[in-house]
């Protein structure tokens, strides 16, 4: 009997035990805004772009992050403004995790450009560096800077400058 009133003791506080909190968010959401800078090259020229982001901590200061980039550059074949879709992946470190977050990382980027005398792609990898400051628990403000080099089988190599703000909600 002893045994079955310590069983039941144990059953009936797992069930009114709280859920264990982290001691900070770890996962995130962001729109950002910016600007790609393509060197006038004979494929693109520079454009502003709209960026969703996300975010998520692995450990010791390490996140794995997301960011997928709409713009409309000039075409400088035909003149007309064109739809690059432009996503990454990447891997950063952070140099303090608290109110305010430098950090330093790399990204792969795939690049999509659906032109009228036929899509390009373009694969690239680059380094960036950024901050983010903490306006409250959950959100957060940033800027972060890029470069990446992109290549593709049937354009040349492509450069590209990567300046963005944004804001990000962490949970």
């Amino acid at each position: 009997m002893r045994s079955f009133l310590l069983a039941l003791g144990f059953l009936v506080s797992l069930f009114a035990a709280a859920p264990s909190h982290a001691q900070f968010a770890n996962r995130s959401l962001g729109l950002s805004l910016g600007y790609m800078n393509f060197n006038n090259t004979a494929s693109l020229n520079s454009t502003v772009f709209i960026g969703f982001d996300a975010s998520m901590y692995i450990e010791s200061g390490f996140e794995v992050v997301s960011l997928t980039k709409i713009g409309f550059p000039m075409d400088p074949i035909s003149g007309q403004r064109v739809v690059g879709l432009a996503p990454s992946l990447g891997v950063r470190y952070l140099f303090l995790e608290e109110g305010i977050r430098p950090y330093l990382g790399a990204d792969l980027s795939y690049l999509h450009v659906f032109k009228p005398q036929g899509d390009s792609n373009f694969f690239g990898i680059g380094p960036n560096a950024g901050i983010e400051i903490f306006v409250s628990d959950s959100i957060s403000l940033g800027a972060r800077a890029q470069f990446n080099t992109y290549l593709s089988l049937t354009e040349r190599l492509q450069t590209s400058l990567i300046l963005s703000a944004g804001t990000a909600v962490y949970f």
